[in-house]
């Protein structure tokens, strides 16, 4: 398969730094992995062209599908999964071995990542993604604009199904095409696989979290946010990149990234807890507020309502009901004034402390190390 990968292992790294302005994660990605988000599109884009042509065949339509899919996974983002499972691999490789053998496990976890992404966006009803209409939106639409007959809405639903299954047989396609021993591809598999399923868990609980806010208490939020984004955003893609060196299950190494990837997770969802009531749209992609215009009981919310007052409690009684903009913006304002905000934000630096307190307990490459403490902050303190 081609793609422009540099010859053996040699992406640039520079000090952990984040750039002084913009978003402190892509400032990182920059720092350490100039080559390796290239590398990494490089290599969808070619194994989707392919895949894009041979469903064509098909039929036109079926052309028109797969190109739509093949842009929900090309539309940007910043490949945080591939970036950890890449840092998770030289952790455990060190500098020597070659890159190009991996890049299509480390792709797939993109691919991944936009199948749960799309579905995610139809069971929460979004409008946009990275500042654009969503899959089913945008199939709604077009299916409107073209006459069609039938009920817009739920055939872009219909459609943004299929493009969520879609990119996952893909993913499965592209991870077979890393070029490492069967067996240690097996238990790459074993660690894809049960992230798949923590992920399936972790959305479940998510779901069942909206529609029972009443009662969901913080250790649960926190179950969520351990199973829908510790597990495949962080931890085991650490785990994955580790198992694709060949690094041995029970190694103090894999235990230290386990303890990281949990807490380094956990931030990371804990940060889009607030991103989603103060994000600014234009950073995010997505519009404020939307946690509290649907009630989800994220770990915030669940403190603010601990921490209300009677009168408090009874204002955010109205989370999940809210629709103005200025409805919203009382509320959010609401919910820091309770502590919530603040208590979230050192739950997140007690995280982060702990993250790289791990990093210390095994012997990880010295160049993996600097990367890993930089984006342990970078992913938690970002905008977006």
């Amino acid at each position: 398969m081609a793609n422009d990968a540099p010859a053996g292992n040699a992406l640039r790294v520079a000090p952990a730094q984040p750039e002084a302005t913009g978003d402190p994660v892509r400032g990182v990605l920059a720092a350490f992995t100039k080559d390796l988000v290239k590398c990494v599109d490089d290599t969808l884009a070619a194994f989707l062209a392919a895949e894009v042509a041979a469903l064509a065949e098909i039929d036109v339509a079926m052309g028109g599908f797969a190109a739509t899919a093949r842009d929900c996974v090309l539309a940007g983002g910043k490949r945080v999964r591939p970036t950890f499972a890449y840092w998770g691999w030289r952790g455990a490789a060190g500098g020597a071995e070659p890159l190009p053998a991996v890049l299509p496990a480390l792709a797939a976890l993109e691919l991944l990542h936009t199948f749960a992404l799309v579905h995610d966006d139809v069971m929460d009803a979004s409008d946009t993604r990275r500042g654009r209409p969503t899959a089913h939106r945008a199939a709604a639409a077009r299916h409107a604009a073209a006459g069609h007959t039938g009920d817009p809405e739920r055939f872009g639903e219909a459609v943004a199904v299929l493009i969520g299954d879609l990119c996952m047989v893909w993913a499965d396609r592209l991870l077979a095409h890393a070029t490492v021993p069967p067996a240690r591809l097996l238990d790459v598999r074993r660690c894809y696989d049960q992230m798949r399923v923590e992920t399936v868990a972790g959305q479940y609980l998510d779901i069942l979290g909206e529609n029972d806010a009443g009662n969901w208490s913080l250790d649960r939020a926190l179950r969520v946010a351990r199973y829908k984004t510790a597990s495949y955003t962080v931890q085991r893609p650490l785990l994955f990149g580790a198992l694709l060196a060949g690094a041995d299950a029970d190694a103090p190494l894999t235990a230290a990234y386990t303890r990281y990837g949990l807490a380094v997770g956990e931030a990371f969802q804990l940060r889009d807890d607030l991103l989603g009531v103060y994000g600014d749209p234009a950073t995010t992609g997505k519009p404020a507020g939307d946690d509290l215009r649907t009630g989800k009981p994220t770990a915030l919310l669940v403190l603010a309502r601990q921490f209300a007052t009677g009168t408090q409690r009874r204002a955010l009684e109205r989370a999940g009901t809210v629709t103005g903009t200025r409805e919203v913006a009382r509320l959010a304002e609401l919910v820091t004034d309770t502590g919530a905000v603040a208590r979230v934000e050192r739950m997140i630096s007690d995280r982060v402390a702990e993250a790289l307190a791990a990093l210390d307990t095994a012997s990880v490459d010295e160049t993996a190390h600097t990367a890993l403490t930089g984006l342990a902050t970078a992913a938690t303190t970002r905008r977006a």
